[in-house]
């Protein structure tokens, strides 16, 4: 991988995280939802993410490594891209409440399928993982400096 190409990968965990943190947050604020336009309560909604991989180098090193067959692996990731928004499937929480508006006939009441305790839980994973993406970009940046140093 090129050195600049850390950049886009740093950015793309960046973009990734950030989307994470903003379905956490809206899980959060969706914990008491018994209401919503589909029908029923909120359901958690958690993001699909996939890697993608290498293209093929366009560069002069990639023309040079044509040139004289030179095989890097494939295997690494890219980066990362969002592939879908997904409703978590679990089962409602039903309490007994029979003055809820929402209540059924029986005075029970379906709540969202939310756990705070996993959302800050996914929370912290997703902001140690922004954390580590701008460290990696840092360090990067860093590096490039440093041999811009040593080239003086």
């Amino acid at each position: 991988m090129d050195l600049f190409g850390v950049f886009k990968v740093g950015a793309s965990g960046l973009k990734i995280q950030r989307m994470r943190m903003d379905l956490i947050a809206a899980n959060v604020a969706n914990m008491e939802t018994t209401r919503t336009p589909q029908g029923g309560p909120y359901r958690r909604k958690d993001l699909l993410v996939a890697a993608v991989p290498f293209s093929e180098r366009r560069d002069f090193g990639g023309i040079i490594e044509a040139a004289f067959e030179v095989e890097e692996p494939r295997m690494i990731p890219y980066g990362a891209v969002p592939v879908a928004v997904v409703s978590d499937p679990r089962p409602f929480k039903v309490i007994y409440e029979p003055g809820h508006p929402d209540a059924n006939s029986k005075g029970y009441v379906r709540l969202p399928n939310i756990n705070p305790t996993e959302e800050m839980v996914n929370l912290l994973t997703a902001l140690r993982a922004y954390e580590a993406n701008v460290a990696v970009i840092n360090n990067a940046r860093s590096m490039i400096t440093k041999a811009f140093d040593i080239a003086r």
